[in-house]
């Protein structure tokens, strides 16, 4: 189960978002921690994500005024502490209620943008009634329309300020982890109303719940829904970044849903200057997938990003320390942002450019 309850833990003694991984792997039972660790098949992909931002090197210029340094920037015309968002998670059965919530008040505090799963364990209503904070909405489309409009004016009635569509998961990737540990769905999901799983395995749920005959021309319908902001999530072609330009996205998140559907496609680092260069500048670009370390939030602000969405990380900070948990790991990536600016040469994020990366 993942305990967002107070800490239990020194959170002094932890100096990296990694060391909330392995707080987590002590604490949290096996299927659950498989769960939010795994990925597809082979896990070649979800391992790339990190390995491939770490071949990258930074190249520093010195003699630079760095006195002070600012890490705010612009997310969808809205200002973000710092180029960092958290991405939405669908938790896994078993979980306690609540988790969502302390992660909101933590985003809020630390004052970036949250973004929570269709497959939440806490109602929207529910996660926007934590008060102040930019909250956005992530959305699969179901094979009922109505659900889909009706989660869609539920998001802007409760004040969310994005839809992000998740197109990448028409069908679940094979994860083999979850198969050995006989995962089970939750006995429902608390923003679908009428779903329950009746102990049916999760992968076989969500297939019966997603839309599979899904075109471009919906992207264009979800935008008729409403005057939200539509972001697309799972990109990792230019030309699927363009055709979600031309059908209205505001912005696109390179992401390989942390390596968890089609195994052996590119790690995300490794794609995002072509995504880029497709939007050309008609939309924000996102990455997630890998990020650990501020240096991997500077990198992929030079290849193209506008800003970075992470996710293990902060699931298995709210899993040791509840609030104070995803608080301190967000106030450490903070740090390591920050120094890494002073070192890079740089005192904002829109300094950094493509010749500070090799």
């Amino acid at each position: 189960m993942i305990e967002a309850g107070p800490p239990n833990v020194d959170l002094a003694r932890v100096v990296k978002l990694a060391d909330f991984e392995a707080l987590a792997r002590e604490r949290m039972e096996r299927a659950t921690f498989d769960y939010l660790i795994g990925g597809s098949w082979d896990e070649i992909t979800r391992a790339e994500n990190e390995t491939a931002l770490r071949r990258r090197r930074l190249r520093p210029r010195v003699m630079l005024d760095v006195s002070s340094i600012d890490l705010a920037t612009h997310v969808l015309g809205r200002k973000a502490a710092m180029p960092v968002g958290l991405a939405p998670a669908a938790l896994p059965g078993g979980t306690c209620g609540g988790a969502e919530v302390p992660v909101a008040r933590a985003a809020a505090r630390a004052g970036i943008p949250f973004c929570i799963s269709t497959f939440s364990v806490c109602t929207l209503e529910e996660v926007a009634s934590t008060g102040a904070g930019d909250r956005w909405f992530q959305l699969y489309i179901q094979k009922d329309r109505s659900i889909t409009r009706d989660l869609v004016e539920r998001a802007a009635a409760a004040g969310y300020r994005a839809i992000v569509l998740t197109v990448d998961i028409p069908v679940p990737g094979t994860r083999e982890r979850d198969v050995r540990n006989e995962l089970p769905a939750p006995d429902h999901f608390a923003n679908l109303p009428g779903s329950e799983a009746h102990g049916q395995e999760r992968d076989a749920f969500v297939r019966e719940l997603n839309e599979q005959r899904l075109s471009w021309d919906d992207l264009s319908w979800l935008a008729s829904l409403t005057d939200l902001p539509i972001v697309v999530k799972g990109v990792l072609t230019g030309e699927d970044a363009h055709l979600a330009v031309e059908h209205g996205a505001a912005a696109v998140v390179v992401s390989n849903h942390g390596g968890r559907q089609l195994d052996r496609v590119p790690a995300t680092i490794d794609v995002l200057e072509e995504v880029a260069a497709a939007v050309a500048g008609r939309a924000e670009v996102y990455l997630d997938g890998g990020v650990r370390r501020g240096v991997d939030v500077l990198i992929a602000l030079a290849l193209g990003a506008r800003a970075v969405f992470i996710g293990r990380p902060y699931l298995f900070a709210v899993s040791v320390a509840g609030e104070e948990g995803v608080a301190r790991a967000l106030g450490l990536l903070g740090a390591e942002v920050s120094t890494a600016m002073a070192l890079l040469g740089i005192s904002r994020p829109a300094d950094i450019t493509r010749a500070h990366v090799c």
